[in-house]
């Protein structure tokens, strides 16, 4: 059950699951045809969750659980980390930036260095702190001159 509902596309950036962009936390079996699923928001007020819960739902119903019950969970936040390796390396060759991993103790690495998807340069520069949702930002690369966006480090 859990891989069947890590498999719905998030609908803000399709090229990802979300599974691998590690929203999906938890996915109980309550009972014969009954399923609970715990989603986790990039952010608390993303819209896209009720998005992602009604695909979740859909695509239960249409594998025979006539019961789905989505929760939000909202400890422990997301948090960029949560993006699987598979994930990461998916917004990249998609156009997009990844974002940096944590450290240890949760820190990020102190360099401002955002490499480019399409040429990998790190001579980029913030052309905007919000692109098309609000937990990326719009970059262009100085060298081969095209915008990108970045996921943010959250």
């Amino acid at each position: 059950m859990r891989a069947l509902a890590g498999s719905v596309p998030d609908p803000e950036l399709p090229v990802l699951t979300l599974a691998e962009l590690g929203v999906l936390r938890g996915v109980q079996v309550e009972g014969p045809g009954r399923v609970t699923v715990e989603l986790t928001p990039t952010y608390t007020g993303c819209p896209a969750v009720e998005a992602m819960s009604a695909d979740i739902e859909r695509l239960l119903h249409d594998h025979g659980v006539p019961d789905v019950s989505v929760v939000k969970v909202l400890s422990p936040a997301w948090s960029t980390d949560d993006i699987s390796a598979e994930g990461r390396r998916k917004l990249d060759a998609f156009g997009i930036a990844p974002p940096r991993p944590q450290g240890p103790g949760g820190t990020v690495a102190l360099t401002l260095a955002i490499r480019c998807p399409h040429c990998g340069s790190t001579d980029t520069e913030l052309l905007s702190r919000f692109s098309s949702t609000a937990c990326k930002a719009l970059r262009r690369c100085v060298s081969c001159r095209e915008p990108f966006d970045h996921f943010k480090e959250l």
